[in-house]
């Protein structure tokens, strides 16, 4: 398995990531981890805080039509 290349696919997704919601406001009480599955696939590990998992939680919401997915 090429675990490096998974985890660097993962590591350019939390880059992206961390630039988006630094940009929404939830740079504060979020933590981003890079990494790779069992079969070498990359994985993003997102944490948050309470209140930035609300925040988000309201950030995807308004987005959720934008993506085609309407409450």
């Amino acid at each position: 398995m090429d675990y490096v290349a998974g985890w660097r696919e993962a590591t350019g997704a939390v880059t992206e990531l961390a630039e988006a919601l630094a940009m929404a406001g939830l740079e504060p009480g979020v933590r981003l981890r890079a990494g790779a599955e069992d079969d070498g696939a990359g994985v993003v590990r997102l944490e948050l805080t309470v209140s930035a998992a609300r925040r988000l939680a309201e950030l995807a919401e308004v987005a959720a039509p934008h993506f085609g997915k309407a409450s």
